[in-house]
């Protein structure tokens, strides 16, 4: 039999010829296609080309070259961070501070290696939108890999090719979707994974954010290292107290404070008001909201450390008004105290 007689081998080889791959990974995968030339006399070509085909269509879709070129901008990143986050003087300056000795290093021709930071604070204190402000700031791709319950290693790791329905892990799922090898890696609140696989978790965390190891990071899927080096890893969580200390011992902590009541209006008028009349479809002359009503709008039910529950609230009264506009029942809106509880959420 020959390759002719079955295009599926030739489609395969030109995969690869293709997909700039490291020069032993491709040795490895035109050793696969040649082991496929074999299951076609023994006559189990489906299944064995579905395996190879699959691992084939991973590697050769794999960013192994691929990578942006940082933009740091000191100036340009400080107008990013302050048009995104109200406050923060001092973690703003920290960042600026990781950012300047990635730019000297890159100037002076070394590796501009990125710091591996954790930000430390309770919900709503924003920790996920610092770090897609610095991705912003910085002109990379971001992934985004949630902790939340993580029971097994193979969900970061994958699992090997022998096994039924194997697959890669997040890792190297959103390094696909971004297509570059150095994105900006949020690690969400690794502080919730299960307490029944916390240590296993640890310990690929422990490869992932060493910069001894991570240049050389296996997928078990992949069975082949991959160099996560030049990657800029974000870490999220409540608290550390769940964290081992070998991971803390690698991480930059930065502990984003709670807001204080003022803060938040501050914060709703100049950020969150603006846009979620934006994604609302309203201007900003249809709805005006006295000042003595910001306090009950920012606290309906007690205090709260964060954002999340005034951002839920502002988005819901801008909807509420988007319906009146749309049911010709206004065109512009005054909240005030007799009315505030129409728009606000009930609880």
């Amino acid at each position: 039999m020959t390759d002719v007689q079955f295009p599926e081998i030739d489609q395969l080889k030109e995969r690869i010829s293709k997909g700039k791959l490291p020069e032993d990974l491709e040795e490895k995968a035109f050793s696969l296609v040649e082991r496929l030339k074999i299951s076609l006399r023994l006559g189990s070509f489906s299944e064995e080309y579905d395996s190879i085909a699959g691992y084939i269509d991973w590697i050769t879709n794999l960013p192994w070259q691929e990578k942006t070129e940082d933009q740091l901008d000191l100036a340009r990143t400080k107008e990013i961070l302050d048009s995104h986050h109200y406050g923060l003087e001092d973690i703003k300056n920290r960042v600026l501070e990781y950012l300047a000795v990635m730019r000297l290093r890159k100037d002076s021709g070394e590796v501009a290696r990125a710091p591996i930071l954790c930000l430390v604070g309770l919900v709503g204190t924003g920790k996920t939108t610092l770090a897609t402000s610095i991705a912003d700031a910085m002109g990379r791709k971001m992934i985004r890999i949630p902790f939340g319950g993580i029971e097994r290693p193979f969900y970061l790791r994958g699992q090997s090719r022998t096994l039924p329905q194997a697959e890669p892990g997040q890792i190297v799922k959103g390094l696909r979707r971004v297509g570059v090898r150095n994105p900006i890696i949020l690690l969400d609140e690794i502080d919730r994974i299960g307490e029944d696989s916390r240590s296993s978790i640890m310990g690929v965390l422990l490869g992932l954010l060493d910069p001894e190891q991570n240049d050389r990071f296996l997928d078990y899927y992949l069975d082949y290292p991959f160099n996560l080096s030049e990657g800029f890893f974000i870490a999220t969580c409540n608290n550390t107290a769940n964290i081992s200390q070998a991971v803390l011992d690698r991480l930059e902590i930065i502990t984003m404070p709670s807001y204080s009541d003022q803060e938040k209006i501050i914060i709703a008028q100049k950020y969150l008001l603006p846009r979620a009349l934006k994604e609302a479809g309203l201007k900003p002359t249809q709805v005006v909201i006295e000042d003595s009503l910001w306090s009950k709008i920012v606290r309906p039910l007690g205090y709260d450390a964060g954002v999340r529950t005034l951002k839920r609230n502002v988005e819901g009264l801008c909807r509420r008004i988007a319906k009146k506009v749309v049911l010709k029942e206004g065109e512009e809106f005054t909240i005030n105290d007799s009315n505030v509880n129409e728009y606000l959420p009930s609880w």
